[in-house]
């Protein structure tokens, strides 16, 4: 889907500044810190700024210890209502902290970093960063058979249906699954977006994986079988 890859040519780039930095630290003998880092954040700032009407966010997540002056790291700016100037999130990356966010165990960071592809997760209500209804795009950050972390964006869920439909070619009725078989996008009466369908009912109403993506697409007039899970 045409949508999908521009996000994740987005999430490229500020991938690509990742490799980048750590090159860097590379050849000067030194190793990676909080302060390479840092350094990207006017390229990802810029890069979301390009992306406005796309991404609401986007950024870096650190691997745990890859940094040798930081445990955990993001490096992560969205967009909020009324400001021009992209803000920095600012989480608790205390381990002892009642508030400690884990994002080693979030879907969008552990599913690039075992399989070593790109993932999409959601839809979900972000309760850390926007509190929007959003998908978030990830893939992995490898240098020489090192997993760095992963590079992200946050796409409102309610863009989806502007942008993906056209691409549909006008079909009288779209259902799209996510990995988790969560409905993404629906114009059909028989599932409703956020729902939950079951791998067995997915097969057997025919869905058809799409390239590159852990998604799953079924056009044209069904019912919801009586296999279907809440």
């Amino acid at each position: 889907m045409a949508f999908a890859e521009e996000v994740f040519a987005v999430v490229d780039r500020v991938h690509d500044e990742a490799l980048r930095a750590h090159a860097a630290s590379v050849a000067r003998g030194a190793p990676l810190g909080g302060g390479d880092i840092a350094e990207l954040s006017p390229a990802i700032r810029s890069n979301l700024r390009a992306g406005r009407g796309l991404v609401i966010g986007i950024g870096l997540i650190v691997a745990p210890d890859v940094l040798h002056d930081e445990p955990l790291r993001l490096e992560w700016w969205q967009t909020e209502p009324g400001r021009e100037d992209p803000v920095a999130l600012e989480v608790d990356l205390n381990r002892l902290s009642l508030g400690f966010y884990d994002y080693e165990s979030a879907e969008w960071f552990d599913v690039p970093r075992r399989s070593g592809a790109r993932h999409v997760v959601g839809p979900y209500v972000d309760v850390h960063g926007t509190g929007q209804y959003i998908l978030t795009f990830t893939t992995p950050i490898v240098a020489d058979g090192q997993f760095l972390g992963v590079a992200g964006a946050d796409v409102p869920a309610a863009w989806l249906e502007t942008r993906l439909l056209p691409e549909l070619g006008g079909a009288r009725e779209v259902v799209v699954l996510g990995a988790e078989g969560r409905v993404v996008l629906s114009t059909s009466t028989a599932w409703l977006t956020g729902e939950l369908v079951s791998a067995e009912a997915a097969d057997a109403l025919g869905f058809q994986s799409l390239p590159r993506l852990p998604w799953r697409l079924r056009t044209g007039k069904f019912s919801k079988p009586l296999t279907s899970q809440v």
